[in-house]
């Protein structure tokens, strides 16, 4: 049972870190299931505003830089210590940030850093409304990858 206490809130803005998400989440409480939860989750992750998207950044780090974490463990699988790829991965984000005036945001979990640096590329070339909406659903899926280990127990 997944009920609407402090630890719960706590869990929440682990997984994605926006007041008005967690509020949402949180008033459906008690879940008897974490399917249950993720379902409530997942709606409420889907009309993510462009405040909402800022303030969710600012809780995460830079793709390939040093993280702890979820965040670590997220990306450790795509970690790389090729020169090269390192610095792509640093001219790529520098560049995006450049071109939207925010972090590189990517559901690194199960991707390799090639194809983290080659959807980066991809992604500088969207209107910033079309990458607005990516972020939004990049934000939407790392949450919902978090819950399982959030709320294991």
């Amino acid at each position: 049972m997944i009920d609407d206490g402090p630890e719960t809130r706590e869990r929440l803005a682990t997984a994605l870190h926006v007041r008005r998400w967690v509020d949402e989440v949180v008033s459906g409480c008690p879940y008897d299931s974490l399917d249950a939860l993720a379902g409530v989750a997942d709606l409420a992750a889907r009309r993510l505003s462009a405040a909402e998207v800022d303030e969710a950044l600012a809780a995460h780090p830079r793709i390939g830089e040093r993280s702890t974490g979820l965040s670590a463990r997220e990306q450790e699988a795509s970690s790389t210590e090729d020169p090269a790829l390192v610095a792509a991965m640093t001219d790529g984000n520098r560049a995006y940030e450049e071109r939207f005036g925010r972090i590189f945001l990517i559901r690194a979990a199960g991707r390799s850093r090639p194809e983290i640096l080659a959807e980066l590329h991809r992604r500088l070339q969207l209107t910033d409304e079309a990458e607005s909406a990516e972020v939004a659903d990049q934000l939407r899926q790392i949450a919902l990858l978090r819950l399982p280990t959030l709320f294991a127990s």
